[in-house]
């Protein structure tokens, strides 16, 4: 019995010391990738970065990566960004405004449209299968490091979870043409106004 005691004593000094007030070095490093955090927001001129993103599969499988720059090489294409697939906001507006302008991007030269999230391959998957964006032909890539998003400069950063700020663009062979930011209006970021510029 007392070495049972004991054995729990040490469990839980030891587990105590993760609760500890003194901070370890690794506090220090809360995000490793702190030059990313200040980069600048992406502006009419800017290059889209060289990036791999992920993109789920049906049933389950393995992600695929997916460069980003090799994606939209020598074509004309629409990129969205959600904070959060599933969300209301993303779900219910503006999204949908995407998936019914595919035939008017298409009409104005836009080759592919993609949406883009800090969810997981898995989550980006099944939120553009069941919400019909993937087939309307709205290609759903998985931002899960925030690379991207920070490249960008907009990153949602948080303890838990980086987010990406609601933003639309368009770029013509990886180079940003038109550039739409929620820093007013949500709506701003949305489908008609793209639509509206081009």
């Amino acid at each position: 019995m007392l070495s049972l005691r004991a054995l729990l004593l040490c469990g839980l000094v030891a587990t105590g010391l993760g609760f500890s007030p003194f901070p370890t070095p690794a506090a220090f490093h809360h995000h490793s990738s702190t030059a990313l955090n200040m980069a600048t927001e992406v502006k009419v001129g800017d290059a889209l970065p060289s990036v791999v993103l992920k993109e789920g599969q049906a049933d389950y499988g393995k992600p695929k990566d997916v460069d980003l720059s090799e994606l939209v090489r020598g074509k004309k294409v629409a990129i969205f960004a959600v904070p959060g697939a599933f969300t209301p906001g993303c779900s219910k507006s503006h999204l949908p405004s995407f998936i019914a302008a595919q035939e008017e991007l298409k009409a104005k030269g836009v080759e592919l449209t993609i949406c883009i999230a800090t969810n997981d391959a898995y989550v980006m998957e099944a939120w553009g299968r069941t919400s019909g964006g993937a087939d309307a032909g709205i290609v759903f890539l998985s931002d899960a490091d925030a690379e991207l998003s920070r490249a960008l400069g907009l990153a949602i950063e948080g303890d838990v979870m980086v987010r990406t700020k609601r933003f639309s663009l368009i770029a013509d062979d990886g180079k940003v043409t038109h550039y739409f930011s929620s820093a007013k209006e949500s709506s701003d970021t949305w489908a008609p106004n793209v639509l509206a510029a081009l």
